[in-house]
């Protein structure tokens, strides 16, 4: 009997891992094509699906040229989600092209929805992710180089060569959102309590103050 107990553990076990992979990502869709119809004001966990279908709705060439750079961070983001690519709604992956100034930097950041994997085109960059035990996992890449950001991770990538850089990246959601750590903190709406975040940072309110000004 307690080797039957352990076979049914273990076939629970085995289930349970193959199940994991389907619970982490989007719902799994249910017809083979679903472009987003926005102009329909229902509130559903994704989008409505748009009757009169085209390929066009399937292509997108937002991310041919490269973005304007010319902000505090030297570095933007543009995405090719289902917020700005219909045709990828229901089908679990979305692409962005990130340009970078030199020393342009896309700040600590999370996407609480999806893991992202990079690929870069031009440049030198310093990349990494760091762990729920606080371990840094950093390194330098270049062009040609991949490197991937588990899911839910803080994470950043900054442009370390003299000239500018350019990755793509991919994401397995159609919308994997993003959380920039100091926005989320110090740009929130309403604002986050001063006296929080100075005991959760060690500094006085004052200087919580002053950084939220630059928010």
């Amino acid at each position: 009997m307690a080797r039957v107990h352990l076979y049914v553990a273990a076939a629970c076990a085995v289930v349970l891992a193959l199940a994991a992979p389907s619970l982490a990502g989007d719902p799994d869709m249910l017809q083979d094509i679903c472009v987003a119809d926005k102009t329909i004001p229902i509130k559903i966990n994704g989008f409505p699906c748009k009757a009169n279908v085209t390929a066009d709705d399937f292509f997108f060439d937002g991310l041919r040229n490269p973005g304007n750079t010319n902000n505090p961070n030297g570095a933007v983001v543009t995405a090719a989600n289902v917020d700005m690519f219909a045709g990828v709604n229901t089908l679990g992956v979305s692409l962005a092209r990130i340009d970078y100034a030199p020393g342009g930097l896309n700040p600590p950041h999370t996407h609480p929805r999806a893991t992202e994997i990079i690929f870069v085109l031009e440049g030198v960059l310093e990349v990494g992710f760091i762990t729920t035990a606080d371990v840094l996992f950093s390194k330098i890449i270049t062009k040609g180089d991949v490197f991937v950001f588990p899911r839910g991770l803080v994470h950043f990538q900054q442009n370390r060569g003299h000239g500018p850089a350019t990755v793509i990246a991919g994401f397995n959601s159609q919308l994997q959102g993003t959380q920039q750590v100091a926005m989320t903190l110090f740009g929130a709406t309403p604002p986050v309590s001063s006296d929080i975040l100075a005991k959760g940072f060690r500094i006085d309110n004052q200087l919580v103050d002053a950084i939220k000004a630059r928010f």
